[in-house]
């Protein structure tokens, strides 16, 4: 996934490297509890979406277990690799495999 230069992107330490954009960062945000349905969705493992977004799976087990929120990239990096599987985010509180 490709970053405009209005997207927020943090450091390990969760400082803003670049500017916030607030639309932008609506649309690339998932919830834990969508990240959990999508892979129910899929029948995939964290280890799976791990692999598939290039992130660690402690990263997937912290997220969805409410320990903490991804940085930026490996939040987009999660969405990208279940939309790109066939899970479409809806309302900003759903998702359903696309038909």
């Amino acid at each position: 996934m490709r970053f405009k230069s209005s997207d927020v992107i943090q450091n390990e330490q969760g400082k803003a490297l670049c500017q916030a954009d607030c639309i932008g960062l609506c649309k690339m945000s998932i919830s834990s509890e969508q990240s959990r349905a999508a892979r129910g969705l899929l029948n995939w493992s964290q280890g799976k979406l791990s692999e598939a977004a290039g992130v660690a799976r402690a990263t997937i087990a912290e997220f969805e277990g409410g320990k903490r929120r991804p940085i930026a990239n490996n939040l987009a990096a999660i969405r990208a690799a279940l939309e790109s599987a066939g899970v479409e985010f809806i309302n900003g509180t759903g998702v359903k495999l696309r038909t």
